[in-house]
């Protein structure tokens, strides 16, 4: 069965340009497009695409509005949005995540990474573009102490050790091929991880982490 896909930019050329890309995998199908941010949130819970590519700047409402509209974590059924933009600004890439964004890519990122981007956010997971993961490691451990909440339950120390890679950008094979422990391991500590913190997904992981002060720039 297919990924399917909504493609919101105000670009019409960027937008044939991305349904080239990801039409051109197999399992990949984009079902709708907007030019704007009002049409994206319109379309998104029309159709309830498994994965919504949206950009920042668009008339109407902008990509960090359209993605609180559609993947706030006060909805009870949120759907999946990628940030894909032009500009990595600050403010953009903590909109987005807060706002429920599972992704942010840069879209000079390439199609490979842009294509790993919708499949990880259609299984759950979550992808940053190693640039805007940088970014945020740098701003988080530059502030003078972290904001992170402490877990209800303590995490075990191959839970702090998969949290910190997760924070670090590791895909769940690297995190298994770096601490010598198998996929579904690694799984099964990346879930126990978010059942502890109460979170949602990777991005959550990773900002809880960068905040509380598992890794460093």
């Amino acid at each position: 069965m297919s990924i399917t896909v909504l493609l919101a930019d105000d670009e019409p050329i960027i937008r044939d340009c991305l349904r080239v890309i990801l039409e051109d995998q197999p399992g990949i199908r984009v079902v709708a497009e907007a030019g704007d941010g009002a049409e994206a949130v319109a379309l998104a819970r029309r159709l309830r695409p498994d994965v919504c590519l949206v950009d920042v700047q668009m008339p109407e409402l902008d990509g960090i509005q359209v993605t609180a509209a559609l993947a706030g974590p006060e909805l009870r059924d949120p759907l999946r949005v990628v940030v894909v933009t032009t500009f990595d600004l600050d403010a953009y890439v903590y909109g987005a995540l807060r706002g429920g964004a599972v992704g942010f890519m840069l879209k000079d990122a390439g199609p490979d990474l842009l294509v790993e981007a919708v499949r990880a956010a259609h299984a759950g997971d979550a992808l940053i573009s190693p640039q805007v993961t940088l970014r945020l490691l740098r701003h988080l451990t530059a502030e003078a102490k972290p904001k992170g909440r402490a877990p209800a339950r303590p995490l075990s120390e191959r839970e702090t050790e998969v949290a910190r890679a997760v924070a670090k950008g590791r895909t769940n094979q690297e995190i298994g091929a770096e601490l010598g422990i198998s996929l579904s391991t690694v799984k099964g500590h990346v879930a126990a991880v978010q059942a502890k913190l109460g979170l949602r997904n990777r991005v959550e992981i990773a900002a809880w982490a960068w905040e509380y002060g598992l890794v460093s720039a």
